[in-house]
């Protein structure tokens, strides 16, 4: 079997016209970033925004991610191929990804085998540059800040309560926690901050769920940057910063357009971590795929329990989508996983381990019906898998947990491989089995918010919401922004805030250790646990596998 890169690099692309074409995208539309990718112009966007139709929105989501891999992102491509194939007009609507993952220890984000999207290198590196702007933008406001402190300081900020801080689309660990404007008073007032890595900025955050152009430049103006000496709000509008910013940022506001390896057309656009902050790819692109296909398929970042409850409870809610399925993608690896094989013996059948690792998917089904959408389960195929474990999955999702399971081989047969699942999924849309809600009200105090996700989604028996997170909530509330919803930054490997209890634990109590508002984006971020808003690098980085091979083509990204 050839790998990821040599099957992208056998495809030749078809001109970006064609395939914006193939959803009624005039080629003057588009703005051209070499032959296979373009941005599609905001005229355009309002335009399609007012035809008054809507295709049907399907989520991608997955169990808790474990080393052996569960494939989300290939299952999304794959679907919609297999939408094509059984004659639907379909779209995917993903997320970019950020340059961190690709140079520490996760790699590209593109999909795999003959489920992708192309072209990888470009996509995966500086795709049409949405990140640099986002990045600058970010920092931006943050020199301003200083520069307003340094130039007398009119709005009486106080340096120790600034809560901006820069951004960096890559990870380093020793940026965490800095101080600044050392080296005497012409570098301005020395003071602790930090870095984030882009995709954990507020910046992202409204980037993706702003509606238009408008709708970013209130959230950009509504982004709290700190307190004054009274402790009141100061914001990027009285800082006079938004204008600058949207400048940046209103060429990446259009959204990508790509397509699959088969030349279904995908939007890929914003990419924010679905583990620290919303997961979700833009509110512009997909509701730009509504507006043009029959049927988007969209993932939601890392596992239901994170990606998926924001995507219902953040991104579905305020940008009024309405769900008609979710697919919930497992492997037998990484169930076997959740039930306790090493990753060594993945390749052994092993029936007691995945019966026990099974409750892991049990859980995520059970949590995605809370939502009132309808799932299904999407078994990705790997080569060691045997036909024993795949018929365990089956029955014991059939019989237990009252849903289907199908057997998926998109990876090695692209959209061919998936129709089943495809006919499962217009079925489900079809049928109007689902009827989504969130899980809470908005006008439920921030702690009690919490405590539900914490008790309906990961099983936990309660919160314990420490000294630092209990004042911060306390001022939030007093400030008038009580109602939003809440974004939970927690590891992504279990439902609970410790990362080797896997499977499905419960009873645990979930520690509430920060809490940080992003009014801008619309919603309050509570860390639970040690969880960084900056990732570091492993011992043996993917950087150093990275490089031009004697042809000039980039090597050693996939």
């Amino acid at each position: 079997m050839p790998t990821d890169i040599e099957i992208a690099r056998a495809k030749t692309p078809e001109p970006i016209a064609a395939v914006g074409e193939r959803l009624g995208i005039p080629a003057d539309a588009l703005l051209p970033y070499g032959k296979s990718i373009a941005k599609v112009e905001s005229a355009f966007v309002e335009k399609a925004a007012k035809s008054g139709r809507k295709g049907k929105l399907i989520l991608v989501t997955a169990i808790n991610p474990t080393a052996a891999g569960e494939g989300k992102t290939t299952t999304t491509v794959g679907l919609a191929d297999a939408l094509r194939v059984i004659g639907k007009r379909s779209a995917v609507a993903m997320r970019e990804p950020s340059l961190g993952p690709c140079f520490g220890v996760k790699g590209g984000a593109a999909g795999g085998g003959y489920a992708q999207v192309i072209p990888m290198e470009q996509i995966n590196l500086h795709f049409t540059g949405d990140f640099h702007a986002i990045t600058a933008a970010n920092n931006l406001l943050a020199a301003l800040i200083d520069n307003h402190i340094y130039h007398g300081n009119k709005l009486a900020i106080d340096p120790r309560r600034v809560s901006w801080a820069r951004a960096v689309d890559m990870n380093d660990r020793s940026l965490r926690d800095i101080v600044i404007a050392l080296g005497g008073v012409a570098n301005g007032y020395p003071r602790q901050t930090k870095f984030d890595i882009t995709v954990a900025s507020e910046i992202m955050a409204v980037f993706c769920l702003a509606t238009d152009i408008h709708d970013l430049q209130a959230r950009l103006a509504r982004m709290i940057v700190g307190l004054d000496r009274d402790r009141k709000p100061v914001t990027a509008e009285q800082l006079q910063s938004v204008g600058a910013m949207t400048v940046l940022l209103q060429d990446a506001l259009m959204p990508n357009l790509v397509q699959t390896l088969e030349g279904t057309p995908a939007f890929i656009h914003g990419g924010p971590f679905a583990n620290i902050a919303h997961g979700c790819n833009s509110v512009i692109a997909t509701n730009l795929a509504l507006d043009l296909a029959d049927y988007v398929v969209t993932e939601a970042g890392f596992g239901a329990d994170l990606g998926a409850e924001k995507f219902f409870d953040i991104k579905c809610r305020q940008a009024n989508l309405k769900p008609e399925a979710a697919v919930i993608v497992a492997t037998v690896r990484a169930l076997k996983m959740h039930g306790g094989v090493d990753k060594k013996q993945l390749g052994t059948e092993n029936l007691d381990a995945l019966r026990k690792g099974m409750a892991n998917l049990g859980r995520h089904i059970e949590n995605v019906k809370k939502f009132g959408v309808e799932p299904v389960v999407a078994i990705n195929a790997f080569t060691s898998d045997t036909v024993a474990e795949f018929e365990m999955i089956q029955q014991v999702c059939r019989d237990e947990f009252g849903t289907r399971a199908i057997l998926c081989k998109h990876w090695a047969d692209g959209g061919k491989g998936a129709t089943e699942l495809a006919e499962a999924v217009v079925a489900i849309a079809e049928g109007g089995h689902s009827a989504y809600k969130p899980l809470y009200e908005l006008d439920m105090p921030i702690t009690e918010k919490m405590r539900t996700v914490a008790r309906e989604i990961y099983r936990a028996s309660d919160i314990a919401v420490e000294g630092k997170a209990k004042t911060a909530i306390k001022t939030f509330e007093e400030l008038g922004f009580g109602t939003l919803p809440i974004c939970v930054a927690k590891t992504q490997y279990s439902f609970a805030a410790d990362p080797k209890l896997l499977g499905a634990p419960s009873d645990h109590v979930l520690p509430i250790v920060d809490a940080r508002l992003s009014a801008g984006a619309g919603f309050v971020v509570l860390t639970c646990g040690d969880i960084m808003t900056l990732p570091g690098l492993p011992a043996e980085p993917s950087a150093h596998k990275i490089g031009l091979d004697a042809e000039g083509r980039i090597d050693g990204l996939f």
